[in-house]
């Protein structure tokens, strides 16, 4: 269960430090890490070896050796300053620290590697447990390193059928996804069964697992994507793909029947047109990835940023909902429960991790690159292991 990650600590001796051994360890005081010092472009990127090693701050705490790591767009985001003011909000609530103590910013939110230890209220993960995986929020420290914590509730046991670098792939994308359909979206294994359900931007990491899993409960799948990703959308299950280049998109989709569900990753002027795509007065529901909820912050503060998108969401929301649709965002949410469900399905087969590319560890630069370059099919890995 969740809370027996966190809740049922197993005894130690009085006076144990959580960080059992580690703490003596020369290894204790630095470790390889790629981080940025300022906000910027890729330059902003540096290798050190001396980065602090990760403590245990809190009893529900897990460090791990991370094996592998992968990159999502909020990477590229955070290493520009963008959700800054929010993100720094959030690392730092009283306002203790100076400005500067943000960095260094260790990067990347993927994480499949070894327990090394844990803190003193955990017993769900043991130190040696070689088979975990998780996705660390954007106001901790990344996985772009040898060494990283994770509170035990964010942390869940991969897929045993999926290599560390397989499975360093898939929770972000799998999580906001989950969170998008299941959690904001209301889908699931018992309702979804012949539900019309569209996605947009289907090709990258989020499109490509939000294709899977809706296809896994059942659902008829339309994926958006380009004409060189047909062909992918297709073995991942997609029952229609609608190529975005071959025309106006707008006039393609609406030559299909409407639709129960809409998965919109990709934003802008989508917004404008695709509800008119959902069946009105149905229940239908329209999620986007796409909100201006760190950008308001970053402009206006957190306080007036918060302010101004409740504002919006709000305005959104009466506006659709007078028109027979529902209007939902969505986000990234860290939890280790969904990723055991999740889990489930890669290793019953309905899952699989959908890889662009992988980079060695020194590599880094060249995969925030790759990835700055858009039209990657599926996710670019880091192997934290090979330093090479």
């Amino acid at each position: 269960t969740a809370s027996g990650r966190t809740l049922c600590g197993a005894m130690r001796v009085v006076g144990q430090p959580p960080v059992r051994g580690l703490r003596a360890s020369p290894r204790s005081l630095s470790m390889p890490s790629w981080v940025i010092d300022r906000y910027g472009r890729n330059d902003v990127l540096r290798f050190t070896r001396d980065m602090m090693f990760p403590i245990i701050h809190f009893p529900n705490e897990v460090i791990i050796k991370v094996h592998a790591a992968s990159l999502n767009p909020i990477d590229l985001s955070m290493r520009s300053g963008y959700g800054a003011a929010a993100l720094n909000m959030k690392r730092d609530p009283l306002k203790l620290k100076s400005t500067e103590a943000e960095f260094p910013l260790t990067l990347g939110r993927d994480v499949s590697g070894v327990v090394m230890e844990c803190g003193l209220r955990v017993s769900y993960f043991k130190p040696g447990d070689e088979v975990v995986w998780a996705a660390i929020p954007p106001w901790k420290q990344g996985t772009l390193s040898e060494f990283v914590v994770a509170s035990g509730n964010e942390v869940s046991f991969k897929p045993k059928s999926l290599s560390h670098i397989e499975a360093a792939s898939l929770p972000y994308v799998g999580l906001t996804a989950w969170s998008a359909v299941k959690q904001v979206g209301g889908l699931n294994q018992s309702n979804c069964s012949g539900k019309r359900v569209l996605i947009l931007g289907a090709s990258g990491g989020v499109g490509t697992f939000a294709v899977q899993l809706v296809k896994a409960w059942g659902a008829h799948v339309t994926a958006v994507c380009s004409h060189d990703a047909s062909t992918l959308m297709k073995k991942l299950g997609a029952d229609d793909v609608v190529d975005y280049k071959a025309g106006n998109l707008e006039k393609q989709l609406k030559t299909l029947p409407l639709f129960d569900f809409i998965l919109d990753n990709v934003g802008g002027s989508t917004e404008k047109w695709a509800l008119d795509l959902l069946k009105k007065w149905s229940g239908a529901t329209y999620v986007t990835l796409v909100t201006p909820f760190l950008i308001n912050m970053d402009k206006l503060g957190v306080a007036d940023g918060m302010l101004q998108t409740g504002v919006t969401v709000g305005s959104k929301t009466l506006k659709h909902l007078l028109k027979g649709v529902h209007y939902r965002w969505a986000f990234f949410a860290p939890s280790g429960p969904s990723l055991d469900e999740i889990a489930e399905l890669v290793d019953s087969g309905k899952i699989q991790p959908v890889i662009d590319e992988v980079f060695t560890f020194s590599e880094v630069p060249k995969a925030f690159q790759k990835l700055e370059g858009g039209h990657a099919r599926g996710k670019t890995v880091i192997n934290v292991i090979s330093k090479k």
